[in-house]
């Protein structure tokens, strides 16, 4: 009976995903947003639960990899779409027909996530290198930003228009962040396994950079937890370098 626990946990995490999916499909961005953090909560401790029932099977995790590119790829890409969609039309409701032919093409860039995504979690699978840290992006990293853009458009409104209320730089994000996916960018874990400053500095700093931003620039500290993770793991990766590691 224990060993289909972790699978169950998983499969919820599917069911939140296609929450995410749905509520998007009825334009409640924010609820599609929650489900999408739901879904990172059963992806956290469908994992953690294996290791602690000593259940840990291939079954499980082939099943974690296809729930990810629901959650994290294909819930993420609409939410980006509608974003997108939303600049295009000012907010208002409209036919992607009366768009011109660079804006229907533009609208379904987002279309990239998960095809990018789908790629990364098959590389995952099968790249032993990958055990503590990351090559390129994981997909909940990816996914989060999409969220925190999510919930600025709603609550720091103002905010984001300034930094995202454009189509361009919107594609550009997707572009960049599809590209981060099956990038060879080390990227570290944001898991904490001791408290050694040798062994989680990077992770300190991390942390204690986005408290700051929190302290002095309120709900927009939501903006730069994912651009800040992408510039402390690309610095992190160039000490290592120069550093002949």
């Amino acid at each position: 009976m224990k060993k289909h626990i972790p699978n169950f946990l998983t499969g919820m995490n599917v069911v939140s995903g296609m929450m995410a999916v749905f509520m998007g499909m009825y334009g409640n961005l924010e609820m599609a947003a929650i489900f999408i953090l739901i879904g990172m909560v059963f992806d956290f401790f469908d994992g953690m639960v294996a290791r602690l029932l000593h259940v840990k099977s291939e079954l499980g995790k082939e099943l974690d990899s296809l729930a990810d590119v629901v959650s994290f790829g294909v819930a993420p890409a609409i939410l980006a779409h509608l974003l997108m969609k939303d600049v295009l039309f000012g907010g208002h409701a409209g036919c992607i027909r009366d768009l011109s032919l660079v804006g229907q093409i533009l609208v379904f860039v987002p279309l990239l996530i998960p095809f990018f995504s789908a790629f990364r979690l098959a590389k995952f699978n099968l790249d032993k290198r990958q055990t503590m840290s990351f090559i390129g992006m994981p997909v909940p990293a990816h996914a989060l930003f999409w969220v925190g853009l999510v919930f600025a458009s709603l609550y720091i409104p103002e905010v984001y228009a300034v930094l995202f209320g454009n189509i361009w730089v919107l594609a550009a994000c997707v572009v960049i962040l599809s590209l981060l996916l099956v990038s060879e960018l080390p990227m570290f874990s944001l898991k904490i396994t001791d408290f050694s400053w040798k062994a989680n500095y990077i992770r300190y700093i991390y942390f204690l950079c986005l408290l700051l931003i929190a302290v002095f620039f309120g709900l927009s500290v939501i903006l730069c937890v994912i651009p800040l993770y992408i510039l402390f793991c690309a610095v992190d990766a160039l000490l290592h370098v120069s550093a002949g590691k």
